[in-house]
């Protein structure tokens, strides 16, 4: 019983090594908005399922989306079929007055948004296409660059050139290779460097043309 007594004793001592407003601070903070339109049509007063609600956003999506339950479903159609249960026709009834319902709840409420265009907007933003902004290093870039120059397009040829220090793959290499082809900014600057630029490329070039491989 004395152990006890001294435990709590010592768990209630003051601790003064800690900032108590910053904890206090802390535990009061809500986070910081990243989005810069949800940020300035926030309302501090608000609560956050409010506040999401009426920029037309939803905060919990499977309460939006409505899932339902299908093992209760499958359990009903079983014994409708084997003849344990009768089907009541009078739940479709019910289920009509209560999508009626909802759907009257669901016009209220979009008439009661005041911000939706925020999600309008964000939505919008979404669709837009953005430019990957990855660029290969430059090490990877001088790398690709002199196995281009020296085999073209044949990757097994790349992985058995001495300066495969790494002893990268044919298929490693052909990855690599790729994706410095995808990226235009670098591509175009390789192909400058060598005079390509205003030309057409030829199919029929065995630099272009990739040597049989087993991938695809």
């Amino acid at each position: 019983m004395v152990k006890q007594l001294r435990r709590t004793r010592m768990a209630k001592k003051y601790n003064y090594q800690r900032n108590r407003k910053r904890v206090e601070k802390k535990i009061k903070n809500k986070g910081t908005i990243k989005d810069s339109l949800i940020k300035q049509e926030w309302q501090k007063g608000m609560s956050l399922s409010k506040n999401l609600d009426d920029m037309g956003l939803v905060f919990d999506s499977n309460k939006a989306l409505g899932v339902p339950n299908n093992r209760e479903e499958r359990k009903k159609i079983i014994k409708i079929v084997n003849g344990f249960m009768e089907e009541d026709t009078s739940d479709l009834d019910v289920k009509k007055e209560e999508f009626s319902d909802e759907e009257e709840i669901e016009i209220k409420k979009k008439s009661s948004r005041s911000k939706e265009y925020v999600a309008e907007k964000l939505e919008q933003e979404a669709n837009e296409y953005v430019e990957s902004r990855f660029r290969l290093p430059k090490g990877v870039v001088k790398q690709v660059s002199y196995y281009m120059d020296k085999y073209g397009l044949n990757y097994k040829a790349m992985a058995r050139d001495p300066q495969n220090y790494y002893q990268e793959t044919w298929r490693q290499l052909r990855a690599k290779c790729r994706k410095f082809m995808s990226i235009s900014d670098q591509f175009a600057k390789y192909l400058e460097e060598r005079g390509l630029m205003d030309k057409e490329i030829d199919e029929g070039d065995p630099r272009w043309k990739e040597a049989e491989t087993d991938d695809d």
